[in-house]
């Protein structure tokens, strides 16, 4: 089995999301997570994870969102996380590429998010784009006051920040980027990572691998990256599933 550990199911309707697990669980992809961008959006994501068990989600804002509303307080993201198919916190983090919401506003939301995650005992799911080292000083600073978990998802930042990431217990997911044609310095970094800190995503809708790139991606998707992860490694798919699997049940615990 191979799980989609970040992808966006309430952009789709009802009906198609009763499609597409159909075909994501034809092509070996049995469950994933439907993540949260903003607290009116959390709706959607408990009615997701309430209605199909093959879906957990994650409760949280994203970067670009982080100025559009009042910034949930850690309490009220906690609260959320209580609920039962709730695995994580996020996505939160920075996004300097695009920056949507004022830097200072990106990192206090960031930040909170990290309390949020050490305060739930759940794993927090990162965004980071063009600011790797804001991302590695605000997660060492805020892991000063406790431990916490995390994933940075849709790995597209450097091998510096993977390693910062591995040094603090961090683990790094795969999207369909790391198929592109030019991505050979992902591959490279996907090639040397630790095995045990691997984990495979769509980030659908957006994203898709090749050789379906310019669809629309969904959940199903996620066996092509699994594919080209494999064969970065030099090992089988079945072996990826193996690993990729056992590293999602180890840090995402409450869905184990």
């Amino acid at each position: 089995m191979i799980i989609d550990s970040h992808c966006h199911l309430d952009y789709f309707s009802d009906t198609e999301v009763e499609e597409i697990l159909a075909r994501a669980e034809a092509a070996g992809v049995g469950r994933m997570v439907t993540i949260g961008t903003s607290m009116p959006q959390s709706e959607a994501v408990l009615r997701l994870v309430d209605r199909f068990p093959q879906v957990w989600g994650t409760i949280g804002v994203h970067p670009h969102q982080a100025s559009q509303e009042p910034m949930p307080t850690v309490e009220e993201l906690v609260a959320l996380a209580r609920h039962p198919r709730i695995i994580g916190i996020g996505e939160s983090g920075l996004d300097y590429f695009y920056d949507k919401s004022p830097r200072d506003v990106q990192q206090e939301g960031f930040r909170r998010h990290c309390r949020a995650a050490r305060e739930a005992g759940l794993p927090l799911a990162i965004h980071a784009r063009d600011a790797d080292t804001d991302i590695a000083s605000i997660l060492a600073e805020e892991r000063e006051g406790g431990d916490f978990s995390f994933l940075l998802h849709c790995f597209s930042s450097s091998a510096w920040l993977a390693d910062r990431a591995i040094e603090m217990g961090g683990y790094i997911s795969f999207s369909g980027i790391l198929t592109f044609p030019k991505s050979t310095e992902l591959r490279d970094v996907a090639a040397r990572l630790p095995e045990d800190r691997l984990l495979l995503e769509t980030d659908s809708p957006y994203l898709a691998p090749v050789p379906l790139r310019g669809k629309r991606c969904e959940p199903a998707y996620t066996a092509h990256t699994a594919k080209v992860l494999a064969d970065c490694r030099g090992v089988s798919l079945e072996r990826i599933g193996e690993i990729t699997t056992a590293n999602f049940h180890r840090l995402f615990t409450k869905a184990a």
